[in-house]
């Protein structure tokens, strides 16, 4: 599927070398127009250097936050990207991975920030999200594609075709869990969503103060805890 806006994966080496139901690598070969690199000081990474250096590129980092400016709000309008081509930068890590590597990638930390309001919870059925507003890297890709659209950045002809491919990767996941002879793939079925505790223990409560700009409204930059 084919879009206006750069794309570009930046993949923590736990995600890269031991996820098995990472989304970020799916969305990844959905998008032509996006690229994949794993690592976690991307200062020292040439390819990402480039791009933000280029001046005919818009780099901006989707990451949630006070500072971060809301597509579902308008808050960033194609006058003030002119010519130059979107290029927008995703963390594929857990929250704690998320944090280290732009603690270890100070040009991703100056970089302007976006961020959307989900349209709906995650779908993610066979991991658990650790708060409310958290998806996937697929599902916020998909969020974020929603939100361009919204506001004249990018086209999005197809939102159904992302969903379907995380839907059919789960459906596939769960059957072979229940398969009582695929041995070492995993013991037990998956745990319903709604039987699933949220996290409580403080790292749980930042994160909460940090995503929840505004009451009763979770904004989400990026994805969930291993999506």
């Amino acid at each position: 599927m084919a879009t206006r806006t750069r794309l570009v994966f930046l993949m923590s080496p736990k995600e890269y070398k031991t996820e098995k139901g990472g989304t970020g690598r799916l969305t990844h070969l959905c998008l032509p127009n996006s690229e994949l690199h794993m690592g976690e000081n991307f200062d020292l990474n040439e390819t990402v250097q480039e791009l933000i250096a280029d001046p005919q590129n818009y780099c901006m980092l989707l990451y949630p936050g006070i500072t971060a400016r809301n597509l579902s709000k308008g808050d960033f309008t194609p006058a003030e990207l002119g010519a130059r081509r979107l290029v927008v930068f995703l963390i594929d890590a857990t929250w704690g991975g998320a944090r280290k590597l732009l603690r270890l990638s100070p040009s991703l930390q100056r970089l302007p920030r976006i961020m959307f309001t989900p349209s709906a919870p995650s779908r993610y059925i066979i991991k658990q999200q650790p708060q409310e507003g958290c998806l996937s890297t697929l599902e916020a890709v998909h969020e974020l594609l929603m939100a361009l659209e919204r506001s004249g950045l990018d086209q999005y002809p197809q939102p159904a075709q992302l969903l379907d491919v995380f839907q059919r990767m789960q459906e596939l996941m769960i059957k072979c869990a229940a398969d009582p002879t695929r041995q070492g793939y995993r013991r037990r079925p998956y745990q319903n969503p709604h039987d699933r505790v949220g996290a409580n223990r403080p790292a749980g409560k930042r994160r909460m103060k940090f995503l929840k700009v505004e009451p009763s409204s979770p904004v989400s930059g990026g994805r969930s805890s291993s999506g």
